[in-house]
């Protein structure tokens, strides 16, 4: 068995830098997508299907890159960095061009491009660790994630609030304000620059022979991947379903919670809408990026304590009370009428933002064979993508019918929703290694 050498901790940030790049761009869509939209005219029920783009490229790329990048390898490029540069590259342009759509069916139409892009790169990230680092380290290895997710978001957040107030980007080109076109520009600079950065300063482990020739012996074919992701799927370990379960709530909240933050700030604090009163509704979005840039503040700089917490406890244990304290958070954040106290909820959710983007891997990494690992990181995606779809082809009924169109009675159905997800959190049972299992490990590192 091949033994994996330990990676320093600056090794670990190097490799992971790329992540920084694909978050920012995560973050523009959090935050500044449904703002495009409402200044493009889109009315509240119509947001949730405008987002559709988000949940089915990652339901369709993430498990086909995972299954090709598992089946590829090269001796100058390697296995999973040839993905991770192609959609850096495609979602920097799109990141450029975004900003110029001239109508709401433009802005939706690129949307799908950036998704596409954004999930091509992201996808191999997940089995780019597992494939470099020996078990001991991969809580540092995920949670390292977590926390380029933070900071990228973060500067995605900030940017919108900050470029906001430079007087000359106060102007618009057409119906969007250059201050949105600033960061996205931004935007296309980060992502295709920290991939480069990651790409040149890690190489992949080359397979062995034995490895090398089981991927020449394998068939080819239009069909492959798609034969190989329902293979998986059919011998998918337990603990993956039960996984799903929690997921199948938490990251509905979690839409729900995006599409809705800036608007439920405007009615909360300023009583504003896009229509009566444009200005204050502008002034809600920019302190919504500054909401969103403390949350992922928190992400990072609470992502290596929970390193910390997933070894001296467990991976399950800390996930159920980063989901309770993010739960509460949202039930009370459109209570809150003081523009000041409303970084307080949003304090929890950044907290277990750091955890929903490192901590379940750990719960299943362990039990899913080395040889699949980029496929089993996209089946795990078409969990998150799965919920995703449900959210934006139900929820604008919900919201007409049930919740008075009101986007601030959808954040607190968001907070009773990853309640929930966090009771299903408890049933997860993952044979993982022990504390002492990792420790005890030869200091070389584990076994690949």
């Amino acid at each position: 068995m091949r033994i994996k050498p330990r990676l320093s901790f600056l090794q670990i940030i190097n490799m992971n830098v790329g992540f920084f790049g694909i978050q920012y761009s995560f973050g523009l869509q959090q935050t500044a997508i449904n703002p495009i939209y409402d200044f493009l005219g889109a009315q509240p029920d119509q947001i949730p299907l405008l987002n559709l783009a988000g949940p089915v490229t990652g339901l369709l790329i993430q498990p086909i890159i995972g299954a090709l990048s598992d089946k590829t390898w090269h001796p100058r490029w390697g296995r999973r960095k040839p993905y991770f540069f192609l959609g850096a590259l495609f979602c920097s342009i799109c990141l450029f061009i975004y900003p110029f759509s001239s109508s709401l069916w433009m802005a939706a139409g690129l949307l799908w491009v950036l998704d596409a892009a954004n999930n091509t790169a992201m996808e191999p990230y997940r089995a780019f660790i597992a494939d470099k680092l020996p078990p001991s380290q991969m809580p540092t290895g995920f949670l390292s994630q977590s926390f380029f997710t933070g900071l990228g978001i973060t500067l995605a957040n900030l940017s919108l609030y900050a470029f906001q107030k430079i007087e000359f980007l106060k102007q618009a080109h057409g119906q969007i304000p250059y201050w949105v076109f600033a960061s996205f520009f931004l935007g296309s600079i980060c992502s295709i620059t920290s991939v480069l950065w990651s790409t040149s300063t890690t190489p992949e482990i080359p397979p062995t022979e034995e490895e090398l020739a089981a991927l020449k012996a394998e068939k080819g074919g239009l069909f492959a991947p798609f034969i190989e992701i329902i293979s998986a799927i059919r011998q998918m370990p337990k603990v993956m379903w039960q996984l799903a379960l929690v997921y199948l709530f938490q990251w509905y909240a979690l839409f729900c919670y995006w599409q809705n933050t800036s608007k439920s700030i405007a009615l909360s604090v300023w009583n504003a809408t896009p229509q009566s009163n444009p200005k204050q509704y502008e002034e809600a979005v920019g302190w919504a990026g500054l909401v969103g840039g403390w949350s992922n503040m928190m992400t990072f700089l609470s992502a290596f304590i929970l390193v910390y917490l997933a070894k001296k406890y467990s991976a399950k244990a800390v996930h159920v009370i980063c989901l309770l304290l993010a739960g509460i958070g949202f039930i009370i954040f459109p209570m809150i009428q003081d523009k000041h106290l409303i970084f307080l909820p949003v304090t929890g959710f950044g907290i277990a933002w750091a955890s929903m983007m490192g901590v379940p891997y750990l719960m299943v990494v362990h039990n899913i064979p080395k040889e699949r690992y980029g496929v089993y990181m996209g089946i795990i995606n078409m969990m998150i993508v799965i919920p995703m779809i449900l959210q934006t082809t139900t929820f604008g009924y919900v919201l007409q019918h049930f919740l008075n169109n009101d986007p601030r009675k959808a954040i607190s159905f968001a907070g009773i929703l990853l309640l929930i997800a966090s009771l299903a959190t408890l049933l997860i049972k993952a044979s993982n290694p022990s504390d002492e299992e990792l420790e005890n490990l030869p200091s070389a590192g584990g076994h690949g």
